[in-house]
């Protein structure tokens, strides 16, 4: 089995494992933001117009779920548990801002949370179990508001103890709910973008908190780290760039091994922007997977990456090795069969 693992990392980087992307009818148009695969049967995505959808036969079908009162509403970020259980949250000022819940596979909706300052705007949440989140916000007067949930049913202002102050117009990127991630029972971080690209790391599920700058390019309001993602407490990955120059492969990526303390360049950055990074496992062995609107590139550990195809992707998720989907513009959506090594 351990040989098997070494020839997985060796085909990714060589490019000769991976099975053509499969689309899937979505039987919408709208722009897809968010994708949760839990499983190699049931999925979960969303986007614009209030759309979320649903999956229970690895894509044969989408179920588009209605969330009363939520028509007008961009879902940019998605996150499920199993076939019956998932968050869903839209983007936007003031009151735009929301997180619902259902437990009965879409039926029925429950609004658990809506944002009551016209300054914030929540960018993407994070989960550790299926009672365990934690929401962002854009910046607001110095600080980045944060909400939690210890229950899956309220969500509540996180009680930050410590936190290095924002930069003025630092903010977080909404692309694809991915600018916060999270890992064991604890452990979040968040990544930011405009003045700077930094990522800030708590080990106490948000009470308190560091920061760390990146080398992912940053300056203007379209660039910075736009997605994360850890394999370990110690090891993972930053992507982004400029969404407004999407072939601009300079200082796209970079990856760590010390928690976020410091952060190296990838000797081999994507080819271009990336707005997502999602990570498989096999035997431990990370294979790191990030999409953008230029196409998709793959690494075994975040210092090399190998472009793989053309295509515009906003977002990317893993169930296991086998399976995972993206999905993008026009009701997008490609179901990702991985490696076929007998």
């Amino acid at each position: 089995m351990r040989r098997l693992a070494i020839l997985l990392i060796i085909f990714l980087m060589s490019g000769l494992a991976w099975s053509q992307w499969q689309p899937q009818n979505s039987g919408t148009d709208v722009q897809l933001r968010g994708i949760s695969a839990v499983s190699d049967k049931v999925a979960w995505a969303s986007g614009a117009g209030g759309t979320v959808l649903r999956t229970v036969d690895s894509g044969a079908t989408w179920q588009r779920v209605e969330v009363v009162g939520a028509s007008a509403l961009d879902f940019r970020d998605i996150q499920a548990f199993d076939q019956n259980t998932a968050f869903v949250l839209s983007i936007g000022p003031g009151e735009q801002s929301r997180i619902y819940k259902t437990s009965d596979g879409g039926k029925i909706w429950q609004l658990q949370f809506t944002n009551k300052d016209p300054k914030a705007f929540y960018d993407c949440f994070a989960f550790w179990d299926s009672t365990h989140g934690i929401a962002l916000s854009d910046s607001v007067d110095g600080k980045f508001p944060l909400i939690s949930t210890s229950d899956g049913a309220t969500w509540n202002p996180v009680a930050v103890k410590k936190m290095p102050a924002a930069l003025p117009n630092e903010g977080a990127f909404a692309a694809s709910g991915t600018c916060i991630a999270t890992f064991g029972k604890k452990d979040v971080w968040f990544g930011t973008g405009g003045p700077a690209a930094r990522v800030f790391h708590s080990s106490d599920r948000g009470q308190t908190w560091t920061v760390a700058e990146t080398p992912i390019i940053h300056g203007a309001a379209t660039q910075g780290v736009f997605s994360l993602a850890f394999w370990t407490s110690q090891d993972g990955v930053a992507v982004g760039g400029d969404y407004k120059e999407p072939e601009r492969s300079e200082k796209t990526a970079a990856f760590t091994h010390d928690g976020g303390k410091t952060w190296k360049l990838s000797a081999h950055p994507p080819s271009g922007y990336r707005s997502a990074v999602a990570i498989q496992y096999y035997e431990r062995a990370p294979l790191v997977v990030a999409v953008g609107t230029s196409g998709e590139d793959a690494s075994s550990d975040g210092n090399a990456w190998n472009f793989r195809r053309h295509g515009d992707y906003n977002a990317v998720s893993f169930a296991s090795l086998e399976i995972g989907w993206a999905v993008g513009p026009h009701g997008l959506i490609m179901r990702l069969p991985a490696f076929n090594i007998d």
